[in-house]
């Protein structure tokens, strides 16, 4: 059994001498409230007379070790006592790591006073966890720093899901209950200026470093508050980093390269989790930079290089249910701000109207997403979102619309090893009767499975002349088109 008010230091336990060299020092000043007010928590800083005493460092990997564990278990009232002697306002002024050695020494002169069995490591932990409850987003913090980690998915207290390399694994990662889970959410939402609670139970925002979240409360979310990030990639990846993953081939990067440079008017096409942004931004690239572009999304997370670039963002309702601005708002509004290409982050609703005919009013070069299983499925989806906001307007108009907006649908999938392709980049390229003809450019056509559930295959191509090939030729890029289909 560890005696009381000890520390473990490269596994041995020691006591903590209680006088210190060049004078006394006790473990935390612990001044008595005043009419029940909690007690300011010092800056603790050595004097010049007076040396402090660190605490005992920890490796990075022990650290590491650390973080990914369950909680201690410590007594409930023990974190209690800790935060009622701290005062957030001044907490809130002091670095994260200060702010840890602090309560780390709370914690240390709580035990010794109670003579709690606390060893060091768990006292670290406990000091950690709540520095991060106050300062970042608990436990969700290690996850956010870990680049390897695409999304972050909580399901309950116990129940953390995290997707490395395309493929979803559980997490060790432990919330305390589902209050905690609550209290994290709540904290996100409102760093944006949003709400989330049982009368407004979900909410669309983002991290200051353009983290996509999605929260639901219960009673929608029936056992547990749940969190949904998509993570903003530190390293923005470009055409070339796509085609090293092997995304798609150098060919194909090259046509998408030309799609962008000559204006041609792009629909990228995928499931959740497929890449669409990554290949939009990766595309985005080649736009020139004389250019002004206008995006519109619900929660912004696009990363335009471009020196002349207006963000715009939609906001939902307020409580009393007004003051909402939609994507369609925003289209309209963009029309009114010169651009010279629009990109909407994602169409799915009746703004899809609106981008097909400001796509037909001379803004050339506009980049979309939207959420299809095919190119085929996709131009489906984009008539249906066009009839949501224009009943009356006969079907055939609308293919028409869409024909003569749409240049080159580009088709993105997770495929079930993990890894993200082009599968199909397809032209539009007009009515027959009622119907809207397409053309296969290039398709991905899987070719087998090796030991290790690698998926490989090989690309197939048309040859096609395309129905755009009089821009090509306008922006002298023609040939540099034919060069890329011969060496798909």
């Amino acid at each position: 059994m560890k005696k009381f008010g000890t520390r473990e230091r490269d596994g041995t336990p020691t006591r903590f001498p209680s006088p210190v060299p060049g004078g006394t020092r006790t473990p935390f000043p612990a001044p008595t409230p005043r009419d029940g007010a909690p007690t300011v928590l010092p800056v603790l800083t050595p004097s010049r007379d007076q040396p402090s005493i660190e605490q005992p460092a920890m490796p990075a990997s022990s650290r590491e070790r650390v973080i990914s564990t369950q909680h201690p278990v410590v007594p409930a009232s023990l974190r209690e006592r800790v935060i009622e002697q701290i005062e957030p306002a001044v907490a809130a002024t002091v670095s994260r790591e200060v702010l840890r050695r602090q309560i780390e020494d709370i914690i240390h002169a709580i035990a010794n006073k109670d003579r709690l069995e606390l060893s060091g490591r768990e006292q670290f932990q406990l000091a950690d966890e709540i520095a991060d409850d106050m300062t970042s987003y608990g436990p969700l913090r290690p996850l956010l720093l870990d680049e390897s980690i695409n999304d972050i998915m909580v399901n309950g207290p116990s129940n953390v899901y995290v997707e490395r390399n395309g493929k979803l694994e559980r997490h060790a990662v432990r919330f305390r209950d589902n209050d905690h889970i609550a209290s994290v959410a709540q904290k996100i939402a409102a760093q944006v200026g949003r709400r989330v609670d049982e009368s407004s139970p979900m909410v669309d925002c983002r991290l200051p470093d353009g983290s996509r979240v999605n929260i639901i409360f219960p009673p929608l979310s029936i056992h547990s508050p749940c969190i949904s990030i998509r993570k903003f990639p530190s390293r923005r990846l470009d055409m070339a980093g796509m085609i090293a993953n092997g995304s798609l081939t150098p060919a194909m990067g090259q046509l998408l390269e030309i799609a962008g440079r000559c204006r041609l008017n792009v629909l990228v096409s995928g499931g959740t989790g497929s890449g669409k942004t990554t290949l939009l931004n990766a595309i985005s690239q080649f736009i020139d930079h004389n250019e002004r572009i206008v995006t519109i999304e619900d929660a912004a997370e696009l990363q335009l290089q471009q020196p002349h670039v207006i963000s715009l963002e939609t906001r939902p309702p307020s409580l009393e249910g007004t003051g909402q601005v939609t994507q369609r708002d925003l289209v309209w509004n963009a029309l009114r701000m010169r651009p010279d290409r629009i990109v909407v982050g994602e169409v799915r609703g009746p703004e899809a109207f609106d981008m097909l005919q400001a796509m037909n009013t001379g803004h050339d070069g506009s980049i979309s997403t939207v959420h299809a299983n095919s190119a085929r499925d996709a131009l489906t989806r984009v008539e249906n979102m066009v009839q949501m906001g224009q009943v009356n307007l006969p079907l055939r108009a609308i293919r028409s619309q869409i024909v003569a907006a749409l240049d080159i649908i580009v088709q993105v999938e997770r495929m079930r090893d993990g890894q993200r392709r082009v599968i199909q980049i397809s032209e539009v390229i007009g009515l027959e009767a009622d119907v809207i003809t397409t053309n296969d450019i290039v398709v991905f056509e899987y070719k087998e499975e090796d030991v290790h559930g690698r998926i490989s295959g090989t690309y197939r191509s048309t040859q096609a002349i395309p129905k755009f090939r009089s821009r090509l030729g306008y922006y002298g890029l023609d040939r540099a088109w034919a060069e890329a289909m011969r060496h798909l």
